[in-house]
């Protein structure tokens, strides 16, 4: 399956959530898209459930559905902690992620576009693969060629706040992930046992 390149409103519209993360979408129009949007919802089954509650974490990070599983393949094959919160760990460290998380972009989609056209570099050296596993301690930080960026600019200017478990210098755009997240620090609107109780039926 390709990646989704429609309109994400639309999607975050349907599922109830800011896949953004500025909760622009659902400001103005907080009901599902269509005709019968406003209407009264349907009642969802016990599958339904698990399956928005999938797609809901899928859209957020922008994964196609084959990425999305192998992930939560390797998060089931890590033997310390539960499945559902190593899985959510897993997607936190990918680079694009790391990216949007240190402020270098105001938007996921954003972060995915700066590292794929190689504006980013880990320790010096420039790496275009959005989903590269960021291990605590290592520099990210914008190439040196691409700083002038207004775009970059503008979404270090715009950041209100940044998760504990990164760090960031403003004066020489880098930061790093100073180490792995806490479940409590992570989307506290997500259920993971939904999501592998999805894969696991």
């Amino acid at each position: 399956m390709s990646r989704y390149t429609g309109p994400s409103w639309r999607v975050s519209r349907r599922l109830g959530v800011s896949l953004s993360g500025t909760g622009k979408e659902l400001a103005r129009r907080p009901f599902a898209p269509g005709e019968h949007g406003q209407g009264r919802r349907s009642k969802l089954s016990e599958y339904g459930t698990q399956l928005r509650e999938k797609q809901k974490l899928r859209f957020t990070y922008g994964l196609t559905e084959r990425q999305f599983h192998n992930l939560f393949v390797r998060a089931g094959k890590i033997r310390e902690g539960k499945h559902g919160v190593n899985f959510m760990i897993l997607l936190e460290r990918r680079l694009d992620n790391v990216v949007y998380r240190l402020g270098l972009a105001t938007t996921r989609r954003q972060a995915r576009q700066l590292v794929n056209h190689g504006h980013i570099t880990v320790d010096g050296k420039r790496l275009d693969i959005p989903s590269y596993e960021v291990k605590p301690g290592q520099v990210i930080s914008v190439r040196e060629k691409s700083k002038d960026m207004q775009v970059i600019k503008d979404a270090v200017e715009a950041v209100v706040g940044r998760p504990p478990y990164v760090e960031f210098d403003a004066d020489k755009l880098e930061g790093k992930l100073v180490r792995e997240p806490q479940r409590e620090e992570l989307d506290a609107d997500i259920d993971e046992s939904l999501i592998v109780e999805f894969y696991n039926r």
